[in-house]
């Protein structure tokens, strides 16, 4: 299957860059290069695009789309390593770097990854399919109130305990090894009279999803070391699909915009608050009537913008 990911707010990413012709700009998310490829066409032969994705797939699909281009880095790791990145390769600072933390339409449309709910395949969600714990390891291994608090926090499911109890009760007697097996069990635990919103497995997917490439946890620091990596007057561009990741980013940018944390009954600042740039959009952008209708992914994403002083 080709690599496709249809970039969402792609107008309004790089506008938020502000591309200077010469200079260096991170994709942290490369997936298809769907982003990647405009940013490269704003490019001078001087500028550079590094592109890091975790999925090794990914980056064969986009060294593909972007081979015309020579300015090109590709790196395959993690985002959330983007200063131990740039410190190897011996960039200090970039103009502008931007993360889109949705899934890719080829990861969740390639049965084999297991991230679909539709059809039948083995449970993986693995991202980056080199490392790291499976989808599998999760159901089969996790208590049962570990599973159910995931499944809440990740997912917003209502039936997030007795999800997590019939996958507790189901793998006593069988391991749950495929897609197909854990939806049986989320169809079971949910009352057909509820199941009118959707697929009923789209939240605990969601969840598990989130959990198996720990997408939330590290994403507050990211958004922080990556600010750190901007040069004066650089961009940072974030889409976030999850309400979640969106307060991570949200609380990250105010804070380094300096959010003084002092009592408010103290007549002036002592906490040493410090401006390191401003919130370009005081609130997220959002996707056109028109692109929701074309590309039904966008429906939930938020762009944030941040620049350094």
């Amino acid at each position: 299957m080709e690599f496709k990911h249809e970039p969402v707010l792609l107008k309004e990413c790089i506008q938020a860059l502000n591309i200077k012709p010469d200079g260096i700009y991170v994709d942290g998310t490369l997936g298809g290069a769907g982003h990647s490829i405009e940013i490269a066409k704003s490019l001078s032969k001087n500028g550079k695009l590094i592109g890091i994705d975790k999925d090794k797939e990914a980056l064969k699909a986009a060294s593909e789309r972007l081979k015309n281009y020579n300015n090109v880095i590709y790196i395959h790791d993690n985002h959330d390593n983007i200063q131990n990145i740039l410190q190897e390769l011996s960039i200090p600072e970039v103009d502008g770097i931007l993360l889109d933390l949705g899934v890719s339409s080829y990861q969740l449309d390639e049965k084999s990854r297991g991230f679909s709910y539709i059809g039948d395949s083995k449970l993986d969600m693995r991202m980056d399919t080199s490392n790291g714990i499976t989808a599998q390891d999760v159901v089969n291994t996790y208590v049962e109130e570990k599973l159910a608090n995931i499944i809440w926090e990740y997912g917003e499911e209502k039936f997030s305990k007795q999800i997590a109890k019939n996958i507790c009760k189901y793998r006593e007697n069988t391991k749950i090894e495929t897609t197909k097996q854990l939806v049986e069990i989320i169809e079971n635990s949910i009352p057909k009279s509820k199941q009118n919103e959707g697929h009923p497995a789209k939240r605990t997917f969601q969840a598990i999803r989130i959990e198996v490439n720990n997408e939330i946890k590290p994403l507050y620091q990211t958004i922080i070391n990556s600010i750190n990596c901007l040069k004066q007057n650089g961009r940072l561009a974030v889409i976030t699909f999850h309400s979640l990741e969106d307060r991570a980013v949200k609380n990250a940018m105010i804070n380094m915009q300096g959010k003084c944390t002092c009592p408010s009954d103290l007549p002036y600042c002592v906490c040493g608050a410090k401006a390191l740039g401003k919130i370009i959009n005081k609130k997220p952008i959002v996707a056109s009537e028109e692109e929701q209708m074309k590309n039904a992914r966008s429906k939930s994403a938020k762009l944030r913008i941040f620049e350094k002083y």
